[in-house]
This record gives C-alpha cells, structure tokens and sequence, in this order.
C-alpha cells in the first residue's frame, strides 16, 4: 500500500448508545417504525433486536468521539464525550476544520467505512449541524473516498470477509483493546452503571490498538507507550 505521510491522518473510533435504553421506552411513533424496519425478520422479534438499535444512527446518537494523531514524532490521544451529542459533534468539526482540512488530510477507522464515518455523517445532519470538509462523501463514488478502513485493507479484495479490530489486534500481536470491556456493553456502562470515564478509556484504547494495526500494514513501526500523550 502507498504509504501516508502519517502526520495527515486523524485516527477515529465512535462509540454509539441508543437514544431510549429500552424498547419499551420508545415513543410510539418510534417503536411503529422500529417494528416495521424488522417486519419481515420472523427468527427474532423487533423488542430482541433492540438490543442492537446503537448501530443505527436514525434510534442512536453518538456518547464519544476518540481521536489519534501524529506531531512531531510523537502520538496524541484524545476524545469528545458526554451527553450532548450536538457538542460532540460541534467540537469534532472544530478539530477537523483546525487541523485536518484538506484534500490531504484523510480519516482511518476499523470498519469505518461501513459504520464510523456513514454515522457522523447522519448524526450531523440529524443535529442540523453542517457536515465537515473530510465527511462530505455524497456523490463520490467509492475509489474517491480517500478515507482508510483497516477492515478493508485486510479483505486484500475479499469481498465476504469480516475481520474484527480485536482480531486483527490477535493476529499482530498487538494488545487487546477489549481487556475490560466490549462495544457490546457501552450502553449498559452508560445507562446502568453511569461510568462515562470507562467508556472514555476503552474508546482510547480501541483508537491506540488501531493506530498500531495501521502502522503494521504501512510498515512505518510500532507505536510505543513512550510515543503516547494523553492530551
């Protein structure tokens, strides 16, 4: 693969919870219209596959935002978290337009181009917020969208495979950023137990295990602990 200056590449991963922790909390309008987008899946009932409505952004919103980067040698992490998505989203665009405005500048996240950048993008227009220069996609086709998606960069042109971070992190060598928590548990950590910070910190490590499995694929080195700033 053509290799980036790294310098140009903002690191993401989101993570999402569900507007209405349980099914039974959904307005009517939304529950009628959650029912209908599972109306012909008869195997598992609309309230059982609620327990996946953070994956869609028109029932989820976005709880935090982690973001790594290169400076000078040195990789700094940081995220934009709490319970108003429209500053999230609003402090995101400020870190894009302050620092990653250009045609040079791209996005890499693990499955992002199925999942983290489509929901930024939605969130955005949800919150009637603008969307930023590096998010404008519609209209492109897809060889134009410049963004880097590990997942697709370990499909090698296989078109059934999906591979997990947490896998790949296996396979590399890498440690797991899945040590104390999954992406399956975000939403009870939010609601139930209200552990925001540990939600923060596992979103840090998922931005940190994906800048490594980058680094390995583009062959520019490990990313040490020493290399860290915690900002």
């Amino acid at each position: 693969m053509t290799t980036l200056d790294p310098e140009k590449i903002l690191f993401i991963d989101i993570e999402t919870v569900p507007l209405v922790y349980n099914y039974n909390e959904l307005p009517e309008s939304a529950k009628e219209l959650w029912n209908k987008k599972w109306q012909y899946n008869k195997d598992i009932s609309p309230e059982a596959q609620y327990a996946k409505a953070g994956i869609y952004s028109e029932f989820s919103r976005v709880l935090c935002i982690g973001f790594g980067y290169y400076r000078q040698k040195k990789y700094y992490i940081n995220t934009f978290a709490g319970d108003n998505e429209t500053q999230i989203l609003a402090q995101f665009s400020e870190l894009l337009k302050q620092s990653f405005n250009t045609d040079n500048h791209v996005l890499c996240a693990h499955n992002g181009k199925e999942f983290d950048f489509p929901f930024l993008c939605r969130r955005y227009l949800i919150n009637s917020l603008p969307l930023p220069r590096v998010l404008q996609l519609q209209g492109k086709k897809p060889w134009e969208i410049k963004h880097i998606d590990t997942m697709e960069l370990w499909k090698f042109g296989d078109i059934k495979n999906f591979t997990s971070l947490n896998l790949l992190a296996h396979v590399f060598g890498i440690p797991s950023p899945k040590d104390d928590m999954d992406g399956s548990m975000v939403g009870k950590t939010y609601y139930e137990d209200k552990d925001l910070p540990r939600i923060v910190n596992y979103c840090k490590k998922d931005v940190i295990t994906l800048t490594r499995v980058y680094n390995r694929f583009a062959g520019i080195g490990n990313l040490n602990e020493d290399e860290i700033i915690y900002v």
